[in-house]
């Protein structure tokens, strides 16, 4: 039998032979969203770019199923690859979504090799939001996380199959009205327990959030992306095999609530 160190030199190699093998099965995006009770459907690379016009889409457009692996680059944001010349862009479309309701994500088949947790934050657009790119400006606060609970279950696995690959966030119900970016991720860990490992599966959905509501979090717990994620920020760097009771640290700034 392999011990605990030949196991994991052997990961990589067998995570990346299963890649090639089962790509689609191996990675994913949220295909479809549903704002309230509005269905939207995603950003859907292998079948928009062969579409005539191609489609704008409720989330800004995504390059593939596979991740970005690098959180130090402008790709972390929204998805895309920014140095073979692919970044994504503002879409022409703006959903409509009341602050307190519920945004749904519904996710492609998923692996059980990718555990990992779900985060999703959001950033709101100074003008006009078709327009708008964040760049490297820390604009965005988290509205909702999901790690490891205390039975040992993932968010981006065991919880996630138990919703038929969707999961629900809400809109913190005292929101400020406007436009924003609502940027929803899996960080899947299998390769985790080296630096680069973490593997970050982003999308930004374009919303108008309606409402009366005055709440906005202060500066001082707003980031960047690029910049929310770095080699050594808890959770980014992660061994899942070694101790599986150990409790994992989400990344990123502590969930705003908007006062409740």
């Amino acid at each position: 039998m392999f011990g605990l160190n030949a196991l994991k030199t052997l990961i990589p190699a067998i995570i990346a032979i299963i890649s090639v093998a089962s790509t689609v099965d191996a990675h994913g995006y949220s295909q479809e969203v549903i704002l309230g009770t509005v269905k939207h459907t995603g950003s859907l690379p292998y079948q928009d770019p062969y579409m005539s016009p191609y489609p704008d889409r409720i989330i800004r457009k995504i390059p593939s199923n596979g991740p970005v692996e690098d959180p130090s680059l402008i790709d972390v944001q929204c998805n895309g690859y920014a140095a073979a010349g692919w970044k994504t862009a503002p879409s022409s479309i703006v959903g409509k979504i009341k602050a307190g309701d519920t945004i749904k994500f519904h996710w492609t088949d998923w692996a059980d090799s990718h555990k990992g947790p779900i985060i999703t934050y959001m950033a709101r657009a100074p003008s006009d939001i078709t327009k708008w790119e964040p760049g490297t400006a820390p604009v965005w606060f988290k509205i909702d996380h999901s790690g490891k609970s205390a039975d040992g279950k993932w968010a981006a696995t065991d919880k996630l199959y138990e919703t038929n690959h969707i999961y629900t966030v809400r809109i913190p119900p005292k929101l400020q009205a406007g436009q924003y970016l609502i940027r929803h991720e899996i960080i899947a860990l299998h390769g985790a327990f080296n630096f680069p490992g973490a593997q970050f599966y982003p999308g930004c959905v374009q919303v108008q959030v309606e409402g009366t509501g005055t709440a906005f979090p202060s500066k001082s717990s707003l980031v960047s992306f690029p910049g929310a994620y770095n080699a050594s920020t808890p959770g980014i760097l992660f061994d899942i095999y070694s101790d599986q009771s150990l409790a994992y640290p989400i990344p990123g700034p502590p969930v705003w609530t908007g006062g409740n």
